[in-house]
């Protein structure tokens, strides 16, 4: 990519700032997340603000490819188009508290620049504005701001950068000088870090960011920023320092350290403005750290809840949430333990499961997992399932896939987090109803290959179904099917062809229990007819004596219904 200073901020500048920016958090992404104590201490922002950016300079290179290829108008992409494509990645690959923020920081600079859709550059002025918009519209974007964060730096930042006169260079280092000294009064604003004797992680990436920006118009790398409160220069550079260590066990406050939300839960979601107003009200009361960014039909949502699965609801009532991931702050975590421990330490063990739909993953997340959710037709990678241990944050994790066919997919990311040093166990689960069965045993303080092995044994001994409907004429186990027919399949192959969706799992149901079992469970899709649950447990209740029932809410699960007998 080119590197040339650049005089103005055109689409090259874009693309040239994104691609430095995503280095320069690469070289400090370890030493940010070392200082992450606010507001929990999971050691991840750094992480999550290089993802963040990531995405973002992955949509812009995909803009200039699309020219490059001839698949878009001749010529070259617009400012307009850069900017667009770059709060369009950050913000569907925004990742936890800071890198929402910063997705709506880079959104709030593309509205600016992107308002004269002619215009083929934006001169001081323009980027001065994009600054000061950026920084309000990311306030805004927060339930319950907090001075001392990246909130703070940002804002800062804009302010230096309003009164400098001069270039978009001049501008730039305004606002990266501006934004080192707030950097450096963040432990002033915030005891958690004053405690921890660091500065505010959020605050830091995005120091990261302007630096980057700097470079992209002068060619210029600035100093690298303190890294925890140690002073500055007279001019207003921060000093180098070591890196801070942890922070004890009792550096915790505002909600961090005193029992606060055990999950964190974001989303994509496509929803209407009028209905994201009623959904931050709903999460608001739920829990903190609330989130909520982006517009034009399209948000990422960022909460912590003791309650995953109400936090899912909202989002369900408001609109289609998709990408949805909820992670557990361990019982070892500092959020979740009132800081009995230091706050980098590891959770001892951590389960990872693998979802079909967002019912589901509150359920699973209340249980203690951490989930990824796969949506029909949207298998997850390895690197997502790898993401996934590594937001778990434990020295042994059990990786339960829940799908036949993600077995390669779940043996690849396991392998790669063994390199990294975390103990895994992947328990060949097919289902999800065979992952319910394994959660539904699986004891934390128990030695790790014990509890590995009862929860295999566990999921072993759940036959699996599901019901569907066929997209398709082909044929079957069961014979030929036709497009619409509604398939009843038993541990993966297809045992029933029906017309009418309660009779086929009656049917299913009853070759099942044929073989004994004591627990039948049902997990409803959104699309289930109504009355198919109450059907099926009476049916038990009738038939079958001393065999219980459960019933669950799985959502946009793909099947229509999932049976588990064991």
């Amino acid at each position: 990519m080119p590197q040339v200073p650049q005089t103005f901020l055109d689409a090259l500048a874009v693309r040239t700032w994104c691609g430095l920016a995503l280095r320069a958090l690469g070289r400090a992404r370890e030493e940010i997340d070392a200082i992450n104590v606010y507001p929990v201490a999971d050691g991840d922002t750094g992480t999550n603000l290089y993802l963040t950016v990531e995405s973002a300079a992955t949509a812009v290179e995909a803009v200039f490819a699309g020219y490059e290829a001839g698949s878009a108008p001749a010529g070259s992409p617009s400012l307009a188009d850069a900017a667009h494509a770059m709060a369009h990645g950050a913000l569907i690959g925004a990742r936890g508290n800071s890198g929402t923020i910063l997705a709506q920081l880079l959104r709030g600079m593309a509205q600016v620049l992107a308002a004269g859709s002619d215009a083929s550059h934006a001169d001081a002025e323009g980027l001065r504005l994009a600054l000061r918009h950026a920084a309000d519209s990311a306030r805004q974007a927060v339930a319950h701001p907090v001075e001392g964060t990246v909130l703070s730096v940002a804002s800062a930042a804009a302010e230096a950068a309003g009164g400098a006169e001069g270039d978009c260079g001049t501008i730039a280092r305004a606002a990266y000088q501006g934004a080192c000294v707030a950097l450096a009064e963040t432990p002033g604003q915030l005891a958690v870090l004053k405690r921890a004797g660091v500065v505010d992680a959020g605050g830091r990436g995005l120091v990261a960011v302007l630096a980057a920006l700097v470079e992209t118009f002068t060619g210029e790398v600035p100093g690298a920023p303190a890294r925890s409160g140690s002073g500055t220069h007279p001019r207003g550079e921060p000093q180098e320092s070591v890196p801070a260590q942890p922070a004890p066990a009792d550096s915790c406050e505002d909600g961090a350290g005193d029992g606060g939300p055990a999950f964190e839960v974001v989303y994509l979601l496509e929803a209407e403005d009028a209905a994201v107003a009623r959904l931050r009200e709903r999460l608001d009361a739920l829990g903190d750290s609330l989130v909520v960014v982006g517009g034009d039909g399209l948000w990422n949502v960022h909460v912590h809840v003791d309650d995953a699965g109400a936090a899912v609801e909202a989002g369900v009532e408001a609109g289609r949430p998709y990408r949805i991931r909820i992670t557990h702050f361990g019982a070892d975590d500092v959020h979740a333990r009132g800081g009995e421990r230091a706050p980098r330490e590891r959770a001892q063990r951590a389960v990872v499961a693998v979802v079909p739909g967002e019912g589901l993953a509150g359920l699973y997340a209340e249980a203690g997992a951490t989930t990824v959710l796969a949506r029909p037709g949207e298998p997850p990678a390895s690197g997502e399932l790898v993401e996934a241990v590594r937001r778990a944050h434990a020295r042994e994790v059990v990786l339960l896939p829940n799908d036949a066919d993600l077995r390669h997919t779940a043996a690849a990311a396991a392998e790669q987090a063994r390199s990294e040093g975390i103990r895994v166990a992947l328990i060949p689960t097919r289902s999800a109803v065979q992952g319910i069965a394994a959660l539904a045993v699986h004891e934390p303080d128990r030695r790790f290959d014990e509890d590995v092995v009862s929860m295999t044994s566990a999921a072993g001994a759940t036959r699996y179904a599901e019901v569907v409907v066929a997209e398709r004429q082909s044929w079957t186990m069961a014979g030929i099917c036709q497009a619409g027919d509604v398939l009843g399949l038993i541990d993966g192959d297809v045992a029933v062809i029906g017309a009418d969706v309660t009779a086929t799992a009656e049917t299913v149901l009853d070759r099942m229990l044929a073989a004994g079992g004591e627990l039948v469970t049902l997990v409803l899709g959104d699309e289930a007819p109504e009355g198919v649950a109450e059907r099926l447990e009476a049916r038990v209740r009738e038939a079958y004596l001393a065999v219980d029932t459960v019933v669950y809410r799985g959502g946009r699960q793909g099947a229509l219904l999932l049976i588990g007998v064991e």
